[in-house]
């Protein structure tokens, strides 16, 4: 079966392709700009009813065997759903849970089988991982000892209110990695501070884990690979979500270019604005043939080299593309695109945040020079 993406046909397995055609009306019947909108100021920042609605559709569980009670499909059927809630810019724990899984199956294997289940069956998860704002740093501040207790904070963990299970990234006292399973119900309130983020749509928190004792604590010759693996999948997913975003930052663009006047012509007969928004089109294809060439370069196992190359080109692509569409946005329409009930306002906040989610351009760019020109 074949699906038409933007103006590029992908082949797709039977599934994937029906699972790309649900994606995209459940998308836009549940998440329209006035349902957005409802939710940037709420707590959780996602209708639960909705998100019941996708965990009944079995998303929380695509990527995962059908064993935990998984589809079997892998990430590269992800990318569609994913892709179609950036285009709806819609607010779920989704990215969080389904990366967590991937960390949790990576680093622990079949043998984590009862909290992969609880996860494909809808309990939200996420991964603990940013010691402070440096995503190209070595992130194991926090200490467990022997006992599986924990010592430290993790900053910026997605979701984190939500969450039913946390995969905290650590290190143990010989300083090894270590992933500590914590849940949700053994961190109290005062230990979460909520963070005020720059996209709206988006959740997370700081949360100190000190005393805490892990449900169970991954260690072993896996962890490092499983970490790495977790920041290569997370920064495609951010790409494809960036993908779908600039593209309806883009519908938006020519709606608009086609229907404002000034000096008697519609504005997108100017030169000036066509070029840009041009621009903005071709930079949107290249993202994602670029998100879907790297989702179909990783499987179950380990990543390969050529996976990551992928991973990394996808991300530097989509996040300058975003970036580009959104600041045209706001300037296209000019003293109204800053406010708040221009859409442009919500497209370069979430430019901003899909910039700086797993290494922004330059931080990706600067680890495939090696990938490409050394020995």
């Amino acid at each position: 079966m074949s699906a038409v993406i933007g103006s590029k046909k992908i082949n797709f397995s039977e599934e994937q392709g029906m699972l790309l055609d649900v994606a995209r009306e459940f998308v836009k019947d549940k998440s329209p700009g006035s349902e957005v909108r409802k939710f940037l100021e709420s707590e959780q920042g996602f209708s639960e009813p909705v998100w019941q609605e996708l965990v009944d559709l079995g998303w929380t569980g695509i990527n995962l065997p059908e064993s935990v009670g998984g589809s079997g499909l892998g990430i590269a059927a992800l990318i569609p759903v994913v892709e179609s809630m950036g285009k709806g810019l819609m607010g779920t724990p989704l990215v969080s849970t389904v990366l967590a899984a991937e960390l949790i199956r990576r680093a622990g294997g079949i043998a984590e089988e009862d909290i992969l289940e609880d996860i494909s069956g809808g309990c939200a998860a996420t991964v603990a991982y940013l010691d402070r704002s440096d995503w190209g740093a070595v992130n194991t501040g926090v200490s467990v000892d022997a006992q599986g207790v924990l010592s430290g904070s993790k900053f910026m963990v997605p979701d984190a209110a939500q969450a039913t299970w946390i995969a905290v990234v650590g290190a143990n006292e010989a300083g090894e990695s270590v992933v500590a399973l914590v849940s949700g119900d053994d961190i109290a309130v005062q230990a979460q501070q909520a963070h005020a983020l720059i996209d709206l749509t988006k959740r997370a928190a700081t949360i100190d884990f000190t005393g805490i004792t892990a449900r169970r604590v991954l260690s072993g010759a896996k962890i490092e690979g499983a970490i790495r693996d977790y920041l290569l999948i997370g920064a495609l997913l951010t790409a494809a979500e960036a993908v779908g975003s600039t593209s309806a930052c883009l519908d938006g663009i020519v709606d608009y270019l086609k229907t404002r006047k000034q000096f008697g012509k519609l504005i997108g007969s100017f030169q000036a604005l066509k070029h840009p928004t041009v621009d903005i089109y071709v930079g949107m294809e290249q993202s994602r043939s670029l998100v879907y060439h790297a989702s179909s370069e990783v499987g179950e196992g380990p990543l390969s080299a050529e996976a990551e190359v992928a991973c990394r080109m996808a991300k530097a692509q989509a996040s300058e593309t975003i970036q580009y569409a959104g600041d045209r946005s706001v300037q296209f329409h000019g003293g109204f695109g800053f406010t708040w009930e221009c859409d442009s306002s919500l497209f370069i906040r979430r430019a901003a945040w899909s910039q700086q989610q797993f290494g922004d351009a330059m931080h990706h760019r600067k680890r495939l020079a090696p990938l490409l020109l050394d020995e």
